[in-house]
């Protein structure tokens, strides 16, 4: 980006990225693959070799777990480093040794050696695959050194498969390298690698001789060899190509290809993922997978099925972000898709052609011509499938033609009353024209009312056949006259046009509406999420919405900090709760796993698949786990394709609605903390001034008695005034404490007890100004039992304050009057006097901070304005309300109101009495 005067300007979204990408990197470990394009080329010898290295650099380096391989001069190089003992797993009345994650976790070292990077794990271990180990050791900031082959890449599984005929099941994520730091290649000569197999320096002779004769040939290891350099290559590109794009001025920050591959239950349709996979490596660009759902859909097989949610589940490991929608035509719903998000090539797989008879092509369109007229503008891959002539071609159950009785009967009923309504309009004389529309009408009755397009041109031939037997002549025959022929044929391509119309546009209408409930659905949750206004809100409406996809039960763990914070559970529209046993202590443990590693697990997953439930996090845009999913799966397939998709739209829809509360949350937090900081540089710079007065007032008059001899009345009153004054600054300072008592703890932390209201009154009278002895105060309690749930220290205050403002504010002499009644469920506390009374435009600010009134006494000294507002901060905290009202016939009344006490009657009744 350049400015005006060509100078470079950081990009503000590649920084974002930057510096995303820096935080979620931070804390973890870095890994380092060493690669190899066959077993034997020394990939785990060079491991342990590095390791010796790192060793001497002061790094603490522990070996995790290597391959006992009958090779000595690997195995010696394991002398003089750490080896953590292996885990021992029972299997089968057997003992299989295998890597304990658990105890490099607790060891923690630096470094870590782990072999073998795409090895199945035993079974009952944490982790059904050993990169998903490796991954959990990253995540707790242990670095990692790993071994893998090149035919373990899943994205070149496929090729692999088609140069050495072997596929190997065995295989590890293409992301897993995109994330290593260091990708280090392993090469010999494939002439050298064959003759350590012959000295028996890698498997031992029968081994040797079984791999020389199947695996390890020439042709094969050159070629794999190839790969392995070219994939190599690949990789550095990529990092050269990402240090370009994370620049901070952003001159190579674009992506701009974004390629889709179509998802199917095609046997081939795994070359298609994975070619597509390497090409958006490639492109470095975007990775969309989409499977388009039908009608015909139900009546895939089992077979079918499973090898849909393969490769669906394929397509996400090799980075894809998997979409489905659902649609009567394919090729139109895929060109749609397209054009909204911004796809540049599609990748598909070739579709069966048509016929054709000397270069004329016979039928409808194929899949693929249809795709290029539809979307002329896109780029269009079709892959070979090399498989196809080998791929037994499947009997599929599903497709078997079978009757539906109900349909039947519907069929014969409605051809049976066109029939006979055809023969009403024949008796009256209506024209044959007529009959015919009668017949041509119930067949599409019949197409709209049934299921299959059997019943709608079975329908057709009916029509036709009775119109010939009932209507033509010669009558109640199937024979006709050499004028109806022609009739029949348009009757019966009509009849068909109309019923394979009808079946079409019936399809649409259900992929329609099955389109709009699931708009609905999203659109729904998201107006509810957005309204709701407290977490238990988002929570259970989040449970409600996931409860209509998945139809099972749902429990969500709120997530604070780190830690899990509540646990809520919905279980079907009655809203009962999910059975505990889906919320033990070992389902605690996955919950808890989930959280620390940001990743999903338990049920239907490679990660603790032995859990109850299958969970998954609900991350905001920095990746911190705002709450965890968990769902009571009652098979190991849980969820349909379309419900996949629809349920990971609702969790950005409740991941966006969690984000937006605590950023609301911690919004009013930071603005609730300005106001209190705003408060206190106001309170500080009032008490900096305010103070000035007394303390001069005292330092002089001290001063003044320290210096000079004075007779006793001076020396009285110059004693009265420091006393008056060292009163104000004690009241003050009681004030100030309370108020930063009261802003520190908050409304939850108030010590409220049951309390004699009499006896509170008792305590304030003895802590109030001096100046008091010249007025007149009385109390009048009516019930002496009268007591109130408070916090005592606080509501003597409250008193303290009225009472000095009603003495500071009134003359000598003024009668003042404490009275307390029941009201309702609130104990009444009245202060009144008689003095000049407030101003009806003072009443609306005299509960303000540092609001000052004026007074009638003599002295000139004013308060700061703490003292009401305080007691209306107290009142509020207790739950009550204070106010203020003119007392007749002349004076002043502030009445508040505090909670009664509930008093239990086994209870002491000293208890109750003030505890002081």
């Amino acid at each position: 980006m350049t400015g005006e005067n060509g100078d470079k300007r950081i990009n503000p979204d590649a920084l974002l990225h930057k510096i995303n990408q820096q935080e979620r990197s931070k804390g973890k470990g870095k890994l380092k693959i060493f690669f190899g394009y066959a077993a034997g080329v020394g990939k785990t010898y060079t491991m342990l070799d590095d390791a010796h290295t790192a060793q001497k650099q002061g790094i603490d380096v522990v070996v995790g777990y290597i391959e006992p391989h009958t090779r000595p001069e690997t195995m010696a190089l394991l002398e003089g480093l750490e080896v953590l003992p292996a885990l021992e797993v029972p299997y089968k009345g057997m003992s299989l040794r295998d890597f304990d994650l658990d105890g490099a976790l607790k060891r923690k070292p630096d470094l870590i050696l782990v072999d073998e990077l795409a090895h199945t794990n035993a079974p009952g271990m944490r982790h059904t695959k050993r990169y998903s180990d490796i991954e959990e050791l990253l995540d707790a900031g242990i670095d990692v050194y790993t071994t893998v082959n090149v035919q373990h890449i899943e994205s070149l599984n496929d090729v692999v498969a088609s140069i050495t005929q072997v596929i190997v099941q065995e295989r590890v994520p293409d992301y897993i390298f995109d994330g290593a730091e260091q990708l280090e290649l392993v090469d010999i000569e494939p002439e050298e690698l064959l003759q350590r197999l012959s000295d028996g320096k890698i498997y031992k002779e029968k081994q040797a001789e079984k791999a020389l004769n199947h695996f390890f040939t020439q042709d094969n290891l050159v070629a794999l060899r190839e790969i392995s350099l070219r994939y190599t290559a690949d990789q550095v590109n990529q990092e050269l190509e990402t240090i370009k794009n994370a620049r901070a001025d952003g001159s190579r920050y674009q992506i701009n290809e974004h390629i889709l591959v179509c998802i199917s239950p095609s046997p081939t349709n795994e070359n298609v993922i994975r070619t597509a996979a390497r090409m958006a490596g490639a492109f470095h660009g975007r990775f969309t997978a989409l499977y388009v759902e039908t009608p015909r859909d139900e009546k895939l097989s089992e077979t079918e099925r499973k090898r849909l949610r393969k490769n669906l589940k394929l397509a996400e490991t090799l980075g894809a972000k998997v979409s489905s929608t659902y649609s009567d035509d394919i090729p139109y719903q895929i060109v749609e898709f397209a054009r909204v998000s911004g796809i540049s090539k599609i990748v598909m797989g070739r579709a069966r052609s048509k016929r054709s008879f000397a270069g004329i092509s016979f039928g409808k369109p194929t899949f693929t011509d249809r795709m290029i007229s539809l979307a002329p503008d896109l780029e269009l891959f079709v892959i070979p499938d090399r498989e196809a002539k080998r791929a037994p071609i499947e009997k599929k159950p599903g497709k078997n033609f079978s009757l539906s009785v109900k349909d039947l009967m519907k069929m014969l009923l409605i051809m049976v009353l066109s029939t006979l309504l055809g023969g009403l309009l024949h008796t009256i004389g209506l024209r044959e024209a007529n009959v015919i529309i009668i017949f041509i009408l119930g067949v599409l009755i019949t197409a709209n009312q049934t299921t299959g397009k059997f019943y709608g041109a079975a329908a057709s031939v009916i029509g036709v056949l009775s119109f010939n037997f009932f209507f033509t002549d010669p009558k109640f025959t199937l024979y006709s006259s050499a004028e109806y022929p022609v009739t029949f044929v348009i009757m019966l391509i009509a009849a068909f046009i109309v019923s394979t119309l009808t079946s079409r546009a019936k399809s649409q209408a259900v992929a329609s509406a099955l389109n709009v409930y699931r708009t609905d659905i999203l659109l729904d949750a998201s107006s509810r999420l957005q309204h709701a206004q407290t977490i238990d809100d988002i929570v259970i409406e989040a449970e409600r919405q996931i409860f209509k996809i998945v139809r099972a039960p749902v429990i969500i763990y709120t997530v604070e900090e780190e830690q899990i914070t509540n646990v809520y559970s919905y279980d079907s529209e009655k809203e009962r709760p999910v059975d505990e046993i889906y919320m033990d202590h070992d389902e605690q443990g996955v919950v808890n796993w989930v959280l620390k590693n940001k990743r999903r697990a338990g049920k239907g997953t490679e990660t603790l698949p032995g859990a109850k439930c299958f969970y998954m996090p609900i991350r905001d845009r920095n990746n911190q786990v705002l709450a965890i999913v968990g769902i009571v799966l009652k098979s190991d397939n849980p969820l349909e394709d379309m419900d996949r998709s629809l349920l990971a739209a609702l969790i950005g829809e409740i991941a966006f609605a969690l984000e937006i509360y605590y950023t609301a949350l911690k919004k009013n937090q930071h603005a609730m903390q300005a106001e209190k900081e705003r408060f206190r540089a106001n309170l500080l710079r009032a008490v900096s001034h305010d103070l000035r007065t007394p303390l001069t007032s005292i330092s002089g008059s001290a001063s003044s008695l320290l210096s000079t001899e004075f007779d006793e009345e001076t020396k009285k009153a110059l004693t009265q005034g420091i006393y008056d004054d060292s009163m104000w600054l004690i009241n003050l300072v009681e004030n100030l404490l309370s108020i930063s008592r009261l802003d520190d703890s908050g409304i939850d932390d108030l010590k409220k007890e049951p309390q004699l209201v009499e006896e509170v009154i008792t305590e304030a009278l003895a802590h109030v100004t001096r100046k008091s002895i010249s007025h007149h105060i009385d109390v009048k309690v009516e019930d002496p039992l009268l007591m109130a749930e408070v916090d005592l220290t606080l509501i003597v205050q409250v008193l303290i304050n009225l009472v000095n403002n009603a003495v500071e504010y009134t003359p000598e002499g003024s009668h003042i009057r404490i009275s307390a009644f029941q009201h309702s469920s609130d104990a009444v506390v009245r202060v009144s006097d008689d003095g000049g009374g407030i101003r009806d435009e003072d009443k609306a600010s005299v509960f303000n901070m540092f609001f000052t009134g004026g007074k009638g006494s003599s002295d000139s000294r004013r308060g700061m304005g703490l003292g009401l507002a305080l007691c209306k901060s107290i009142i509020n905290a207790h739950g009550g309300e204070i106010v203020v009202k003119d007392n007749q016939p002349r004076g002043t009344i502030f009445e508040f109101t505090v909670p009664l006490a509930e008093v239990k009657a086994d209870e002491n009744f000293n208890s109750h009495c003030g505890g002081r």
